[in-house]
């Protein structure tokens, strides 16, 4: 089998990908630009009841299918409370510390389409004012959004329509370097969706005939914990998410290799299937790490936990610094997009 990874096309979708804001929750106009991807590529999808969509290529054995799941949902806030100061007060959405986007810049989308502007900052940010600023906790009490407006009270920053339960995305900042690092907040999970859908086009253009019907699940609950646990079609017998690489001490996971999960904190990934995964990136010489995940979970756990019948498994490039201000390598993407081609194109044991 050849393969080619096209770097710049790739590079190309994951800064559009990055570059529309899609907190959980927050997903339909991400879903909408799949979806219209999915119809350039001419292949056969549902989009679910939660807004997911399901790609479906046909394969020459009908009767065993595998799955392949990413997720477009990313990390980001709502408003809490409007301050009597007219600034905002934020919950989380997704699982992440407030100092990894304490000084980002935001924008609040409010219910009626418009688009307001601010910065993320610690209400005691001022030295000069605060002794204490650099030792308080970062905490839903402390951390506020600055509008860039000229707001002074909590009906100035109602007028522009912001109110409790508006979406706040962080902007990702995305950049490519010229050593091939790509920096940019959302890379959990746009990479990832990034390359299955050119996995897609690469099976459609070059009219591929796949060993096994196959699913492209493009999720769009991941971090909320539940994007990817319904709507599996009952043949399938081989679930793949594929999500990023933890890095950390410990880890043996890194920006250069397709990270293979063993374990997360819902436990041990299907051995055997797991094991097959390290057993073809060996055979086709594809640059891989072995890795345990201590605090981590997928949609692959999510449908195991839901009562799927299927082998579960979990691979993705390696991710620096997650779910913060994120970094990758085109090495690592390559490494997980020959993986996936080499996968998609095996027989299901």
């Amino acid at each position: 089998m050849t393969f080619t990874f096209h770097v710049k096309d790739t590079v190309s979708l994951l800064k559009q990908l990055v570059e529309i804001p899609s907190p959980s929750g927050f997903t339909k106009e991400i879903m909408d630009f799949m979806e219209n991807i999915l119809k350039q590529l001419q292949v056969d999808y549902i989009r679910t009841n939660k807004g997911a969509l399901i790609a479906t290529i046909k394969g020459k054995d009908e009767t065993k299918h595998r799955l392949l799941t990413a997720h477009t949902d990313t990390l980001g806030a709502m408003v809490k409370e409007v301050k009597g100061s007219g600034r905002l007060k934020l919950t989380m959405v997704g699982g992440f510390n407030w100092n990894a986007v304490e000084g980002e810049y935001c924008t609040i989308h409010t219910a009626d389409g418009k688009k307001v502007r601010g910065t993320i900052l610690m209400h005691q940010t001022t030295v000069h004012v605060y002794k204490n600023a650099s030792s308080l906790p970062r905490d839903e009490q402390n951390i506020e959004v600055r509008i860039d407006e000229k707001v002074l009270t909590a009906e100035d920053t109602r007028k522009l329509g912001v109110e409790v339960g508006d979406f706040v995305s962080f902007d990702p900042r995305f950049e490519e370097t010229e050593a091939g690092f790509i920096k940019s907040r959302h890379l959990d999970d746009k990479a990832s969706t990034a390359l299955l859908l050119q996995l897609i086009k690469t099976i459609q253009n070059t009219n591929v005939s796949l060993p096994h019907t196959t699913h492209f699940y493009i999720s769009n609950n991941e971090e909320i914990g539940y994007g990817g646990n319904s709507n599996v079609p009952e043949e399938t017998v081989e679930y793949l998410a594929v999500d990023m690489g933890a890095i950390g001490d410990g880890q043996l996971s890194d920006e250069f290799t397709v990270s293979i999960c063993a374990k997360d904190s819902s436990g041990p990934y299907h051995y055997e299937f797991t094991r097959q995964l390290v057993e073809l990136a060996k055979k086709e010489n594809i640059d891989y790490k072995l890795d345990i995940y201590p605090y981590y979970g997928s949609d692959a756990s999510a449908a195991i936990r839901a009562g799927y019948d299927v082998k579960h498994a979990l691979l993705g490039p390696g991710i620096e610094a997650s779910h913060a201000y994120e970094r990758t390598h085109i090495d690592s993407l390559e490494n997980t997009a020959k993986l996936l081609y080499s996968y998609v194109n095996t027989q299901i044991y």
